[in-house]
């Protein structure tokens, strides 16, 4: 068992090979934190680590005892009030509007594996032996309220997953203004926060700040999790890099409005809080009834920022994604969005799926613009049936006939939208999320549709249901296009008001688990008018996300190695594009934007019917590489070896997990003029074993047999004409340049 109680002490301690997570039942009988790092050696009592002291000001809560103060001790889950003056974890408010409690310890119970939550994504096991769980029952016997505290420690892992559940037995019932899933209180402030942050186009780039006194934070109140920030926050040490000193990632299961915060009090003091951003948030608890926060994941890494990622990475591809697609690789597709936008009908289709059949495509996905009268973004969503004036036989004539070319079919839809100009809304303009006595916001001329009525759930199912039922389709692309603004559900009372923005992901998450249940073979693909949703919550129900709206190369790079911190290859939808590009208009080689697209799910977004046969005859020679190496590209270990953020060359690479073959992708932005000499060095290969060198595409080049060690430590020369080096990708020269190294352990020649 990987938990441990010590009765005499009161400690529990959660550790396995990698981690320890130590906790007390403190003297005045609420949870106190110890500990959380590198694996200690199990011993009775850590107790000795708590400090108490005494200082100006400070309350006490216990009569005699002018050292023990909740100002200044790490807690569990804390409270405001009781004498702690910090950001607390939760908030609860009683009948008479007090907001004072006191949850101390009642119980406890150990058991092997891990519990699922109801009606949320969390991260799973198969079997019990993978993990065990700690739940700590609190209790406010004043109020008839519990809170049980969850932790789960994997054995494989350094990871802990967090979430916290209410339970009310008092009559006139309580209410939760605030419950993050976890806290967590550290003894210094000597980190550096990583966040992902961005907008619309340039999803996740990472941003670093030193830690100061007072709050930081990344946050969403748009009711999904944003492009402008990520659920996920970064502590690291200064002296910290991708492959080395100790970092702590936070990383929050759910898809809506989040927190997440990091406090530092002026006794440098660090306390992270994660979960449902408070704002708007109001729950109420009637007797007998119980509220559930998502789960918060946390990872502990002391070799650095790569082996941080690469948990996360294994753990939400192969323990939080689900189903047929988890471990199949991903069909290589093409979509029709900008090669047709709404300019399309069933013949222009046929000869686009035609052509990408001749080249080796498996999937044909048809997006926005099959149903309704939909020829433009004005209208329609909701009405999801054919329209057979683009479509004569229908979704089920068009499926059939791209399968009898030999590709699958795929569709698009967004579920949650609606337009003014649709039957949904003409029928039921209550169902809009927003007051409709007032006036309120559109985006892209759409209005989302309150999913936070059941009955509106259930209309766009048995919409969905009926289409998939009744043509071929192997893929959806589950779109959401935009933000919350006035959110207000029509015909509830004022208690309701305050779950809205939390009932209506339940009502997302809800939608999908029907569908995925009754159409277990079809692969969902999350999109948000790109990255906006790109977050943990979805990867459990459509195990890989449309990574951003920006298909342009030179940004995928910036794009796809921020996502990469927390999530995997696998999870990243990325296409090759037209050039120039249709969001920056930057011309970019065929070659460059395929080396980019392979570290992902890999397709193509353009007309491939007007191309000339040079480039055809490319793509043929991309698609054949993509199928004979996706399976490593998409289960292998993937490694930051260069930020695109810090210069104007970047490296990555995967490497297959038996260590027997890589692949490493060099990036350079700008031509340079008599440009330094330049190495890479690879990660992850065995020392002693030898290595044979190809570069792929482009030159063509052997470069020979090395040693792992010399690959790691001395380097891989990327040095070229731009350095002078003669012949080396002449060819290839000027801006947006890229190379791609195939690297095979030379037993397997």
């Amino acid at each position: 068992m990987a938990i441990q109680f010590h009765e005499k002490s009161k400690e529990f301690h959660l550790f396995n090979d990698k981690i320890s997570y130590i906790i007390k039942v403190l003297e005045n009988g609420q949870l106190g934190h110890v500990y959380y790092g590198k694996h200690l050696t199990d011993r009775e009592e850590f107790g000795y680590l708590i400090e108490y002291a005494r200082r100006d000001m400070a309350p006490y809560p216990m009569e005699g005892r002018s050292n023990f103060s909740l100002e200044h001790l790490k807690q569990e889950y804390p409270t405001y009030g009781s004498g702690d003056t910090r950001y607390p974890a939760f908030e609860l408010e009683q009948a008479d509007g007090s907001r004072v409690v006191n949850f101390t310890y009642k119980g406890h119970r150990i058991f092997p594996g891990k519990k699922e939550l109801e009606g949320l994504p969390a991260v799973y096991v198969e079997k019990e032996n993978e993990a065990d769980t700690l739940e700590v029952v609190l209790e406010d016997e004043m109020i008839r309220t519990k809170i049980i505290l969850s932790y789960t420690i994997f054995r494989k892992f350094p990871v802990i997953t967090r979430h916290a559940r209410f339970e009310c037995d008092l009559e006139e019932g309580v209410t939760l203004l605030n419950c993050m899933s976890g806290s967590l209180d550290l003894p210094d402030k000597e980190y550096e926060m990583v966040e992902l942050a961005g907008a619309w186009n340039r999803e996740r780039y990472p941003h670093t700040r030193e830690l100061g006194y007072g709050i930081q934070g990344v946050y969403s109140m748009r009711g999904c999790s944003s492009h402008q920030f990520n659920p996920f926050l970064m502590l690291r040490r200064k002296q910290a890099d991708e492959s080395s000193g100790e970092v702590l990632g936070f990383s929050l299961v759910y898809s809506g409005d989040f927190l997440a915060q990091v406090e530092v009090d002026n006794f440098d003091v660090t306390r992270v809080v994660m979960g449902i951003h408070p704002n708007e948030f109001r729950w109420e608890l009637g007797k007998g009834e119980e509220f559930q926060t998502p789960e918060m994941v946390m990872v502990y890494s002391d070799k650095g920022m790569n082996a941080m990622s690469q948990v996360f990475h294994e753990l939400y591809r192969t323990r939080l994604a689900r189903g047929t697609w988890r471990e199949k690789e991903r069909p290589i597709l093409i979509n029709n969005w900008e090669a047709t936008y709404f300019d399309f009908n069933e013949e222009k289709i046929l000869q686009i799926a035609e052509k990408a059949k001749q080249i080796g495509v498996e999937l044909f996905v048809l997006d926005d613009g099959w149903f309704g009268k939909r020829d433009g973004d004005n209208c329609s969503l909701g009405d999801w049936y054919p329209n057979l004036k683009k479509l004569p036989g229908g979704i089920k004539g068009l499926a059939e006939k791209i399968e009898a070319l030999g590709m699958k079919f795929g569709l698009w839809f967004e579920p949650e939208m609606t337009n003014k100009d649709s039957d949904l809304f003409r029928s039921h303009p209550d169902w809009l999320l927003a007051d409709i006595r007032r006036t309120y916001c559109h985006s892209r001329n759409q209005y989302v549709l309150d999913f936070s009525k059941e009955e509106v759930v259930d209309y766009i199912y048995r919409q969905m249901r009926k289409v998939l039922g009744e043509a071929p389709v192997s893929y959806v692309k589950w779109d959401m296009n935009r933000a919350f603004s006035e959110v207000f559900s029509n015909g509830r009372g004022k208690n309701w008001q305050g779950k809205v923005r939390h009932q209506y992901i339940l009502g997302v998450y809800s939608l999908y688990e029907r569908l995925i249940r009754e159409f277990p073979d079809i692969l969902f693909e999350s999109c948000a008018s790109g990255g906006a949703r790109f977050d943990p919550g979805m990867l459990y129900y459509a195990p890989q996300a449309w990574t951003s709206d920006n298909t342009d190369a030179v940004e995928r790079v910036k794009i796809q190695y921020g996502t990469s911190y927390v999530y995997p290859i696998s999870s990243m939808g990325s296409h090759v594009s037209a050039s120039p590009n249709h969001q920056v208009f930057r011309n970019t080689s065929l070659e460059m934007r395929g080396n980019v697209a392979y570290f992902g799910t890999f397709g193509y977004e353009l007309d491939i019917s007007k191309l000339p046969e040079e480039e055809l005859e490319m793509m043929k020679e991309q698609i054949r590489f993509m199928k004979q190496h996706r399976k490593m590209i998409q289960q292998g270990v993937f490694y930051r070896l260069k930020s695109p953020f810090e210069g104007n060359n970047s490296a990555w690479q995967v490497i297959s997990s038996d260590k027997r073959e890589a692949l490493m992708a060099y990036f350079r932005t700008l031509q340079p003029a008599q440009g330094k000499f330049e190495r890479i060095y690879l990660k992850g290969l065995e020392e002693t074993a030898q290595y044979e060198v190809r570069e792929c595409f482009g030159a063509r080049m052997d470069l020979g047999v090395h040693y792992g060690d010399e690959l790691m430590y001395a380097g891989l020369s990327v040095s070229d004409c731009a350095a002078g080096v003669d012949r080396i990708a002449r060819e290839q020269q000027g801006d947006f340049f890229s190379r791609l190294f195939y690297v095979k352990k030379v037993e397997d020649r």
